[in-house]
């Protein structure tokens, strides 16, 4: 455990036991959000990589246009 984040949990625990519930409750709500992010972003990553081979074709055969973010 880093310093940061024993500091972190020994600030928390002087906080009401309903105040470290609900810090507890979010802590593991984040985890399992980023949890459940890896695992979506793993299974694209076959679609993700075959877009990308469609967009070089296309820009390849000249079928693309230049961006310009300020024509938005």
């Amino acid at each position: 455990m880093t310093k940061a984040l024993k500091k972190a949990f020994e600030a928390a625990s002087r906080l009401p036991d309903r105040e470290q519930d609900e810090l507890a409750a979010a802590i593991l709500e984040e985890l399992a959000a980023d949890e459940r992010w890896e695992a979506a972003l793993a299974q694209s990553q076959r679609a993700l990589e075959r877009l990308a081979d469609e967009a070089l074709k296309e820009h390849r055969a000249g079928r693309t246009e230049t961006l310009d973010p300020d024509a938005l």
